[in-house]
Formats: C-alpha cells, sequence, structure tokens
C-alpha cells in the first residue's frame, strides 16, 4: 500500500506531503490546479522519463519520494528476487532526485537504476493514465493482456516456443542461403579451395608474427643499437678517460687505505667494490652483445617477406594468426559440406521440417492455452461490464491462426464487442467511444487486479466521457475495488467523489511573486461542499449542498451492501 508522498520542487509544487489510506482515495481540484503533477510525480518515483523542466524555477532540483507498506507476502517475494530488502516492518522507500545534469534513483537509501524502479512499480502499483484505454485500439495490447492473463499457464511454453522459433528462423535463413549457393557451386568450391590453400600454405605458427617482429625490429635497428652499445662500453670502461669503471676503482683503492679506522668507510667501501665489479660485469655483456650484433641481409628480407605475408593473411581473414586459423577450420568445415552438398541439404531439410514439427506442436499448446483463458476473462470481463452500466454487452476474444508463425505462436488475438442486442461483435474502435474504452479498460484493470492481487490501483480521470446513471456504475465498482486495494482516483464527477472513503483536495495559490500546488486531506464536512462544487453550480446554495449530502448519503449506503 501507498502511505506516503512527498513532492518538492516538481513542476507547479515548492513543498506538500500527503498521506494515503486504505480504501478509495479520492482526489479533486478545479481544472488547473496540478492533479496532474500529482499522478506525474508518482510516475515520476516510479522510473518515468524525467527532465530538468520538471524543476521548479528557481530550485536547484526536484524531489519525489514514495513510501509503501508491502503486507503481501508474493509481493516481498518478488521484491525479494529483484535484490531488494525491506525494513523490519516491510517499509519500502523509493526516492527520486532530478537534477538539470542527472537523476539518482533510491530504495530503502540504496542506488538503482531508473529500469529497476520500473520493475518495483511493475509489482506494488497499477497506474492507469488518463489516455491508456486507447491502446486498447491496438490489437498488440489484446495479445499482451489475453498472455497476460494466461501466464501461469503459458509462461513456460512461450518460452520454449520463442527458442524454437528462433532456431526455425535460424534453419530458414540457413536454407535459403544454401538454395543460392547450390546454383553457384562450382565457384564457390573455387573460392573456398583458393583460400584455404592459400592458408596452409603460409603454415602459420601460433605467436609467430610477435616473435619475427621482435627479430625484424632489431635487425632493422642494428646500427643504432651497435652506436648504443659502443657508446655504453667506453662511458664505463675506455681506458684513455675517466671512465665510470676507472673513477670507482679509484674511489675503492683511496677508501681502503683507511677503512681500519672506521666502520662506516669499510661499509661503504665494500659497497663500491659490489658497484665496480658490477660494472664489470656490464662491461662483459655489452663486450658480448657487440660481438654478437650480425646483420644478415638475407634473413633481413626473409623476416621483411614474412611478416608481408602475415599481415596480408591479416587483413583478409583475420586481426591475428588464431583467427586466420579459425578462420581456416570454418572454411575445410564449409568445403566439406559443399563436397558433400546433397548429403548436407538433405541433412538440413530434415532438421528444419523436426523442427517447425516442433514449433507447431507448442503453437497448438499456446493456442489451447488461450482459448481455456479467454473463455474465462471473457466471461469475468462480461461481468464487470455489466458492473460499469453495459447492460446487453457481448465480449468476444477472437482467437484466429495466422498463415505464419510468429514469436508468440500462429495466434492472431483480437477483442470484440457489441453494445447493443442483435449486433455482431465488432472490433473495440469501430464500435466504442471513448467514454466506453474507459469503462472497457476499467472492467480489466478489476478483473486484473483480483487475479494479482495488486495493492495499489491509481486511476487518472477514468471518468472521461461519461456521466449520470453511467458514472454512479463506476463510482459502484471503484468502490468496490477498495475494498479489497487501495484505490487512489483523480475525478471531475460528484458520483465518483461521493464514494471516496478519504477525499483530497489539490489547489493551486497564486501571489504577486509565486504560484503553487498543494494537496490536503478534508473533512466530512468540506467533502460535502466540494460535492457541491462538482455538481457544478455558480453559487453553492443550500439546495446544492442538500443534494451533495444526498449523493454522499447514497454512496454510503452503496458501501455498506
Amino acid at each position: 500500500m501507498l502511505e506516503n508522498l512527498y513532492v518538492k520542487n516538481v513542476a507547479l509544487i515548492d513543498e506538500t506531503e500527503v498521506s494515503f489510506k486504505n480504501g478509495l482515495n479520492i482526489l479533486t481540484g478545479e481544472t488547473g490546479a496540478g492533479k496532474s503533477i500529482i499522478i506525474g510525480s508518482i510516475n515520476l518515483a516510479l522510473g518515468a522519463k524525467a527532465d530538468k523542466g520538471m524543476i521548479r524555477t528557481g530550485a536547484e532540483y526536484a524531489l519525489v519520494e514514495l513510501t509503501f507498506h508491502v503486507s503481501s507476502p508474493q509481493q516481498r517475494e518478488k521484491l525479494k528476487e529483484l535484490d531488494i530488502h525491506l525494513e523490519e516492518d516491510h517499509m519500502l522507500v523509493l526516492k527520486r532526485r532530478i537534477l538539470p545534469t542527472k537523476t539518482t534513483c533510491k530504495v530503502n537509501g540504496e542506488t538503482v537504476s531508473g529500469k529497476a524502479l520500473q520493475e518495483i512499480a511493475d509489482i506494488l502499483i497499477d497506474i492507469h493514465g488518463q489516455h491508456e484505454h486507447q491502446s486498447l485500439l491496438h490489437k498488440a495490447k489484446h495479445f499482451e493482456i489475453l498472455d497476460d492473463f494466461a501466464s501461469d499457464e503459458i509462461s513456460d511454453t512461450k518460452k520454449e516456443l520463442q527458442e524454437i522459433y528462433h532456431q526455425y528462423v535460424e534453419e530458414t535463413r540457413e536454407i535459403e542461403a544454401a538454395k543460392k549457393t547450390d546454383g553457384k557451386k562450382t565457384k564457390e568450391v573455387a573460392m573456398t579451395q583458393f583460400e584455404i590453400t592459400e592458408i596452409t600454405e603460409a603454415a602459420l605458427v601460433l605467436g609467430e608474427d610477435e616473435r619475427i617482429e621482435k627479430k625484424y625490429q632489431k635487425m632493422t635497428n642494428s646500427q643504432k643499437i651497435a652506436h648504443a652499445i659502443a657508446s655504453a662500453h667506453l662511458s664505463l670502461a675506455d681506458p684513455s678517460c675517466d671512465c665510470a669503471s676507472t673513477l670507482i676503482g679509484r674511489a675503492v683503492r683511496e677508501l681502503k687505505s683507511v677503512q681500519q679506522y672506521d666502520e662506516e668507510i669499510e661499509k661503504i667501501c665494500k659497497e663500491l667494490s659490489t658497484v665496480e665489479n658490477l660494472i664489470l660485469d656490464v662491461n662483459r655483456t655489452l663486450s658480448y652483445q657487440q660481438n654478437n650484433l650480425e646483420y644478415d641481409e638475407r634473413e633481413y628480407n626473409h623476416l621483411m617477406s614474412r611478416l608481408n605475408l602475415m599481415n596480408h593473411l591479416k587483413s583478409k581473414y583475420g586481426n591475428t594468426i588464431e583467427k586466420i586459423l579459425e578462420y581456416l577450420e570454418e572454411k575445410q568445415a564449409y568445403m566439406d559440406k559443399l563436397e558433400h552438398y546433397e548429403v548436407y541439404l538433405t541433412d538440413l531439410y530434415q532438421k528444419h521440417e523436426r523442427t517447425e514439427h516442433q514449433l507447431k506442436e507448442l503453437c497448438e499448446k499456446a493456442s489451447k492455452i488461450r482459448k481455456k483463458n479467454a473463455k474465462v476473462l471473457t466471461k469475468m470481463l462480461e461481468e464487470a461490464l455489466q458492473d460499469l452500466n453495459f447492460l446487453d454487452v457481448k465480449f468476444v476474444i477472437d482467437i484466429r491462426q495466422t498463415e505464419e508463425f510468429h514469436h508468440n505462436g500462429y495466434d492472431d488475438v483480437e477483442f470484440l464487442i457489441s453494445l447493443n442486442p442483435g449486433e455482431i461483435p465488432r472490433s473495440l474502435g469501430a464500435v466504442a467511444s471513448g467514454g466506453e474504452l474507459s469503462r472497457i479498460m476499467l472492467a480489466l484493470k478489476a478483473v486484473f487486479a483480483d487475479r494479482d492481487k495488486i495493492e495499489t490501483l491509481i486511476f487518472d480521470e477514468i471518468d472521461t466521457g461519461i456521466s449520470g446513471k453511467t458514472a454512479w456504475k463506476v463510482s459502484e465498482k471503484l468502490a468496490l475495488l477498495g475494498r479489497e486495494h487501495q484505490v487512489i482516483c483523480i475525478t471531475h464527477l460528484p458520483q465518483i467523489a461521493a464514494m471516496a472513503d478519504e477525499h483530497f483536495v489539490i489547489e493551486k495559490t497564486s501571489d504577486v511573486e509565486r504560484t503553487s500546488t498543494n494537496i490536503h486531506a478534508i473533512d466530512e464536512e468540506q467533502m460535502i461542499f466540494e460535492i457541491a462544487r462538482l455538481l457544478g453550480s455558480d453559487v453553492i446554495t443550500d439546495a446544492v449542498i442538500e443534494n451533495a449530502k444526498e449523493l454522499k448519503k447514497m454512496a454510503m449506503e452503496t458501501k455498506m451492501y
């Protein structure tokens, strides 16, 4: 259940906080008061797209915080699967801070991604936006709704089906490619054999390119190396000048003459002797290097030719010897396939036939599950629609088999409806108005809320396009939902407002400098006045007040049954 909403610096909201209750929470307010900002703020906290334009003018950041009490064991288990851990009292706090250059999301103090927030939202809350019912005009949505309803039965089948479908598609592509190859097999054989021969004759060895490159670089820079060795040798051991070994030897002799008088000097003398010996060793090594430095032009040309060959092969078959050799294995396997092409094609067609048979079986299994669940969903929806003043409604979930497979099977799903006796059920877009679509969506929400045990339902102006008796029926359905769920509903209809268990008013106030939106709870007396305002009179007369009281009384009596 959503217990608390805290909003700071979002659009027209300076700072506001509201505590929601169990049952039906109604939000009302004048047009333009900022009702959509409240729902928008909740959406922000649940991971909706945010931008710096949402930050209140003059503020450095915007902040939205939602506090949930998660009483459902099923929801707690789902959150645990997302690695979300609740407090000991099962509280969950979602916090979203929006800055001009970035946003941060936190769950119980730990930073999470926006995607994680959306996954959490799917577990805790169901929001019906102002225009969501328009999605019912698209058949893809019908497919999604039916499969969601049948998820307990169909999810494993769909997963297996999608894997087999992917395999089927890949095999189909392979067959199409094989057909093209079959027509130019002679050319393919010649080209493949040429590539195999070119790589094989090179006799490549792993690591060879690195070894040859080092040796080639050494020979290329042999003169530079020889000059450096000679210079270093002269610096260390040139007998014609004060070189390093001469100077250090002189220092050793000087210190040895007095070392018996001072232990520290004796220690230094030993260290210098070690250095002198080290320099002598280095000199011997340099002499060896100098004497063994060779430049063989024939070997140099061979190395350069070998490197050029390897670089040529890398440019054609892979940027490393390992990848070239892998390419060779692939081509050898391909060559074997070309040489036995008829066998290969036969195996490929037989494999594809087996895959298609598996796919058909899974499609049939998924279709049976859909048809079975469609009957249940149809009955539940018709009952829910009758509760919403669709008295002679006939709802049909039409499931047809398509000519081609798709990743969900071979079904095509469409919702059809007849609103009057004798009329043939037709597509929703051809029959239902905006208000009727809104009620159909409410019926769907009611069915799924009971089935999935979602604790919190939010309806943003579910009453669009309805009035009179229909509005009363919608209010009854919302009140009924409020018995088992927390329902938060923005409305402009007095019939729905009268059903409130808790009533909040959204107001916009202005002074010379600022305009602000606030939300606050109202008591029973204030509820009557707000219902009277919603009844539409310019002047709130005693008669309008009495009408509002009567409406509230009728709502209370309705909720008692």
